[in-house]
């Protein structure tokens, strides 16, 4: 009887969710087949925040895994809520692609060369007030779909230009479509982003199938992730500004940067912290850098921020 692994529909999902199933199979000797499963935010047409936020692709998988239709599922980490979930475990994060944010433009231009008024899509409030931070003279507008529709929708002159992962692209063989790299240290981007996550039943963490995937956990890339989510929830408890949080490794170090926008993109705090990935492996380590980055971002003034002015996503 082989694995079943759940997943979202798309290409860009089962994609991903392949090169887990794939690793699976080579580390446990067991065939695993894909089970797609539809969500919520793949079905409704309203924009990412008006449905809930990231949440609206995890909470079917999950209850589909904890219903007993498959064995395991495979989520875009950035896509998975901080909260715990009773009865499942995230098992580990597999090997991590770029975490970096890429413009498309229908041009073939960077965001600096776009033209006044040139409308950019996004479905994220951190995206909108990024790109508005640095070009408040656009327009930024929402817009749903999977990678090619959205694509389709700069190529037919809906859009000026798109902001999308670049771990997506690449993931699906469309790197072609990229006129701009945002770097990381400049422009940092969801929490997990470029990574997957791996959620099963806690029943099965110390199961055969808990240990053939612990095994797939890459440690650095794991703790780098990881670190950025433990900010994430500090932040949450909080703050309601667009975030975006980004930790690189440097050797045996990992430094984290972490930005909070006003809605509009028209004022940030910027906090650059660093921590000994040894540290950042752990729990309570991940928890004492979030705190002290937290404190000094309240420190430097994020409550102002959700207050001020912001033009949103239309």
């Amino acid at each position: 009887m082989s694995l079943r692994l759940g997943t979202r529909a798309s290409l860009l999902a089962t994609t991903q969710s392949q090169l887990v199933a794939d690793r699976l199979a080579e580390n446990s000797g067991e065939d695993v087949e894909l089970i797609r499963i539809t969500t919520h935010g793949d079905v409704a047409t309203g924009s990412l925040v008006s449905l809930g936020g990231t949440g609206v692709f995890a909470t079917a998988l999950r209850e589909a895994l904890l219903r007993g239709e498959c064995d395991l599922i495979v989520h875009s980490l950035k896509d998975l809520p901080n909260a715990a979930f009773e009865g499942l475990t995230l098992i580990c994060v597999p090997e991590r692609v770029s975490a970096r944010d890429v413009l498309c433009s229908r041009d073939g231009v960077g965001l600096d060369d776009l033209r006044a008024g040139a409308i950019v899509g996004t479905g994220s409030p951190r995206r909108a007030a990024q790109v508005l931070r640095r070009r408040p003279d656009v327009a930024v507008r929402d817009i749903r779909g999977n990678v090619d529709t959205r694509l389709r929708k700069v190529a037919d002159g809906e859009f000026d230009a798109i902001v999308l992962a670049e771990a997506g692209l690449s993931r699906i063989g469309r790197e072609d479509a990229i006129t701009e790299t945002f770097e990381l240290d400049q422009w940092p981007t969801s929490a997990g982003q470029g990574a997957l996550a791996v959620e099963i039943r806690t029943g099965d963490v110390g199961e055969p199938l808990g240990q053939a995937l612990r095994a797939l956990a890459v440690g650095e890339a794991e703790a780098a992730a990881l670190t950025e989510r433990a900010v994430l929830a500090e932040l949450e408890a909080g703050c309601a500004a667009p975030i975006g949080v980004s930790a690189q490794i440097h050797g045996s170090q990992l430094e984290v940067t972490t930005e909070v926008y006003s809605r509009d993109g028209s004022r940030a705090v910027t906090v650059r912290d660093w921590v000994d990935l040894a540290v950042a492996a752990e729990r309570a380590g991940r928890a004492g850098l979030a705190e002290r980055i937290v404190t000094r971002l309240h420190a430097d003034g994020i409550d102002g921020l959700e207050s001020g002015p912001g033009q949103g996503i239309p």
